[in-house]
C-alpha cells in the first residue's frame, strides 16, 4: 500500500487501487464536497493536491466501473430534451 506525503510528513491518502469500493466512494464524496471551498480559498498547493487526488480517485472509479449507470438527463440528448420541454412550457398558449 503506497502512501503519499505532504511536506510536513503527514499522509495524504492511500493509493486509490488499494481502497475497497466503499472507501473509494467515501473518498470521492469527500473530495467533491470540499471542491468549491478548496478552489476558492485553498493555497496553490492545496488546490494542486486536490486536483491530483480527485483525478487519481476518479480514474480508479472509472477503471472499476466502466459500465457505470448514466442517466439520460445527464447526456447531451437529455439536456436538449429538458431545454425543449422548458421552452414549450414557457411559450404562451
Amino acid at each position: 500500500m503506497r502512501l503519499t506525503a505532504t511536506t510536513d510528513g503527514d499522509p495524504e491518502g492511500v493509493n486509490a487501487r488499494s481502497l475497497l469500493d466503499e472507501r473509494l466512494m467515501h473518498e470521492l464524496e469527500q473530495l467533491h464536497r470540499t471542491r468549491h471551498e478548496t478552489f476558492l480559498y485553498g493555497s496553490d498547493d492545496a488546490l494542486r493536491h486536490h486536483n491530483e487526488r480527485t483525478t487519481e480517485l476518479e480514474a480508479e472509479y472509472l477503471r472499476r466501473f466502466p459500465n457505470r449507470l448514466v442517466t439520460a438527463g445527464r447526456t447531451r440528448s437529455g439536456a436538449r430534451a429538458r431545454e425543449a420541454a422548458a421552452h414549450i412550457e414557457a411559450t404562451p398558449q
